[in-house]
């Protein structure tokens, strides 16, 4: 019974992943129509000034702007995303010790003694100093 629990708690858990990483993914895509517009506008008025003006400094803030619409792009329609979970893995195999909390893992005991100095903590100040 506990075996069929926890492996529903697991499916649980996956599924739940997956519905963050695809609203994740919705919102980049989002989120790259949205510079693109701003991108495509940059560009009209950027060529109607050197029109005018015949500066080619004008140019400049295009430079910018294509990383950035760039680097949208790849995160929301490339494979950036799959790129970011090999480097992920790769720091699970290769360089766990980056991952580890400082003073280890919470154990009970330790969250208790938090609790309770927390507790007498508030103990100690006047109720009008707790609320701040």
């Amino acid at each position: 019974m506990n075996t069929i629990k926890i492996e529903r708690q697991l499916q649980m858990r996956n599924q739940m992943r997956e519905r963050e990483v695809a609203l994740e993914i919705a919102k980049s895509r989002e989120l790259f129509f949205w510079y693109s517009a701003f991108y495509l506008t940059s560009v009209a008025w950027v060529i109607t000034s050197y029109r005018y003006k015949r500066k080619p400094i004008y140019f400049a803030p295009l430079v910018p702007l294509s990383f950035v619409l760039a680097y949208q792009a790849d995160l929301a329609y490339g494979n950036k995303l799959h790129r970011i979970i090999v480097e992920a893995e790769h720091i699970l195999q290769f360089e766990s010790d980056l991952l580890a909390l400082p003073l280890g893992v919470p154990t009970a005991s330790s969250i208790d003694l938090k609790r309770q100095q927390n507790d007498e903590q508030k103990s100690y100040t006047p109720c009008c100093l707790q609320f701040r």
